[in-house]
């Protein structure tokens, strides 16, 4: 028997639900009781406080129309820095960076690797742990939304003692029936029309007080980042401090505090053009026009958590 979804999340791949996944489920909670123990009486130490309390990394190919409105969207719920992998653009995209770079809000980066991404990720946390708190991994077609606090660090701060990684999970929008549009208009503003639920995965946020392995299997996924203490991995864990082990994880309540806005279509023409540039983590881009209408049919609510910024964010746009 198959399961797509539960009372509060659509999953990113169906759950077969039998023996074998009744017996990981077991296994999961316990591992989680277990590594949630260790993490609270074993941790580093707080080090010196350091220049950034969060960061953000991203690696990005042929998305200059974007830029702005994302930088200056994460500015305002508090990023304090971009760590920013050009791969192969071939646009407008120094023209936009220029004045950030100029600034000091962005470290531009030349990445030119094909299916590099996490390779991207292992190296910003490598060169710049020494100078930001969290490093946040999201794409350019992913915005943070704070919900129940002003600043991403708010959120994060009660994880920094003693958590590696936290896990935001995706709220997934749709094209809200645009087959094009004018793209100097805000993605955060015209597009509202999401999943009725929240998606299972997500994306991370790094403690730069823990170690990274990159040659660790868990970290070759996007999604589910482990952290290392004394030689020893540890899980991430998500807004409700529940470990993520064996792709399970589980949640209190449907109060979400803080979630990440994945525009992934956008409109129907943005949606093929984005297909059309290729991928920095997969070699064959897996998505195709059904798989736009597959996942447009899931998009029965509407959301306007990130509303709640348009003013400001149209104020510094204007400015820069």
């Amino acid at each position: 028997m198959n399961i797509s979804e539960n009372k509060y999340f659509i999953f990113d791949t169906p759950i077969q639900l039998n023996l074998k996944y009744i017996i990981k489920s077991i296994a999961a909670s316990l591992l989680s009781s277990y590594y949630k123990i260790f993490m609270n009486f074993f941790h580093p130490h707080m080090g010196q406080t350091k220049k950034y309390k969060v960061a953000i990394c991203a690696i990005f190919k042929n998305e200059a129309p974007y830029l702005k409105e994302w930088i200056e969207f994460h500015k305002i719920v508090g990023i304090e820095h971009f760590y920013l992998y050009n791969n192969f653009s071939q646009d407008k995209y120094k023209e936009i960076l220029a004045p950030y770079v100029e600034s000091g809000d962005v470290t531009l980066i030349d990445w030119p690797h094909k299916q590099a991404q996490m390779q991207a990720y292992a190296d910003s946390i490598a060169r710049f742990s020494n100078e930001v708190q969290w490093i946040g991994f999201i794409d350019l077609d992913e915005y943070i939304v704070p919900n129940k606090m002003d600043t991403v660090y708010a959120f994060l701060q009660k994880f920094e003692k003693n958590r590696p990684v936290v896990m935001m999970y995706w709220r997934v929008f749709g094209s809200s029936g645009r087959i094009e549009r004018d793209i100097t208009g805000l993605v955060t503003e015209d597009f509202t029309v999401c999943w009725s639920k929240y998606d299972s995965i997500g994306k991370c946020f790094f403690n730069t007080k823990y170690e990274f392995n990159p040659q660790d299997k868990r970290n070759k996924t996007m999604h589910a980042m482990w952290g290392m203490y004394n030689g020893i991995a540890l899980p991430p864990v998500n807004l409700y401090d529940n470990a993520c082990i064996m792709g399970r994880n589980s949640i209190s309540n449907g109060d979400f505090s803080i979630q990440i806005n994945h525009y992934f279509t956008k409109s129907y023409q943005e949606y093929l053009t984005k297909v059309s540039r290729g991928d920095a983590y997969f070699k064959k881009n897996p998505r195709d026009e059904e798989y736009f209408y597959a996942h447009e049919m899931l998009c029965q609510d509407v959301d306007y958590h990130a509303y709640k910024y348009l003013i400001k964010l149209k104020k510094a746009i204007q400015d820069k």
